[in-house]
């Protein structure tokens, strides 16, 4: 389905852009590939690396925040696929400028929808984060109110064939910013800082990550919020694997952390389906999209996939 397809992604510089746009040039053949982004030596960057590196023949850089949506609507001309990867998302700096959040997370993801429906794009998928689940920072309620909103969009789509859905998952293994790379950092000092002994986290590969969501590309109807089955990890257990050498030193637990995260709350597990290696998290209104499935439709699918 992706071959000879249009496709943009929204904060395509970063580490889920990298790995998803480089899977799409070694395993698929679209016609043109967009990187939405807003720093200009990120880019630059990503264009001399490889896969990307003398591939203008596909590749197009699109400086622009997703916060301007003149410039998105620009971008968005002859797509085809949006993935929505760009976020403000690390929670201390999220709390310390909570409307430059907003702004990003909130407002951009509006101006992305508004964008995509202008343009006709026909697929979106909005990358979300399991601190959506029962937030209690700024970042997980940001990107609540932002899956709302993409869910949402199916209703006013009017006679466009666009589809929104979104994907929800825990913390990338390796990718900037998190946990792995600065236990890697940090132990050539000797100390592991670990915020509290007892805290877990859901984990995936950045690649698992990257098929994960063109699996929902092609499974998509309009409106559902997918969760892979990931394992749950102590951040205990990560410390002592990469240095078993080196001394936890607790430091306690950061502004708007939770001791353990969750995917799917106890009220949406009402209106959740199973599959073999993943749910789907139905929307509570699904208005007038005809895209979408009836919940017994969907539970029928359910049941087959899992052979229940």
């Amino acid at each position: 389905m992706l071959n000879g397809c249009n496709i943009l992604v929204t904060g395509g510089t970063g580490s889920f852009g990298n790995r998803f746009i480089a899977t799409l040039i070694e395993h698929h053949k679209p016609n043109k590939i967009v990187v939405y982004s807003r720093d200009e030596l990120k880019q630059f960057e990503m264009s001399n690396r490889v896969p990307f590196a003398g591939r203008g023949d596909i590749m197009r850089y699109f400086l622009g925040d997703v916060r301007d949506l003149q410039r998105l609507e620009r971008a968005m001309e002859g797509i085809d696929i949006v993935v929505h990867a760009a976020a403000l998302k690390q929670v201390p700096a999220a709390e310390y400028n909570p409307f430059e959040a907003v702004k990003t997370n909130i407002i951009g993801g509006q101006n992305v929808i508004d964008a995509c429906l202008a343009a006709n794009v026909k697929s979106v998928i909005a990358l979300s984060t399991d601190k959506a689940a029962a937030p209690i920072n700024l970042y997980g309620a940001t990107k609540l109110c932002s899956d709302k909103l993409f869910v949402a969009a199916n209703n006013y789509r009017g006679a466009r064939g666009i589809r929104f859905s979104v994907v929800r998952y825990g913390n990338v293994l390796g990718s900037r910013g998190s946990v792995v790379p600065f236990f890697q950092q940090r132990r050539p000092s000797g100390i592991l800082p670990v915020t509290d002994e007892r805290m877990t986290r859901f984990s995936i590969t950045l690649q698992q990550g990257v098929d994960f969501v063109l699996d929902c590309l092609k499974r998509m109807w309009g409106g559902e919020l997918f969760v892979p089955k990931i394992p749950s990890y102590r951040i205990l257990d990560v410390a002592k694997a990469i240095a078993p050498e080196c001394r936890i030193e607790v430091v306690g637990i950061r502004p708007g952390e939770k001791l353990h995260e969750e995917m799917i709350t106890d009220t949406d597990s009402l209106n959740t389906l199973e599959f073999d290696g993943y749910y789907v998290i139905l929307p509570s209104n699904s208005g007038d999209n005809p895209n979408f499935l009836s919940a017994e439709k969907l539970r029928d699918l359910a049941a087959t996939e899992l052979h229940v």
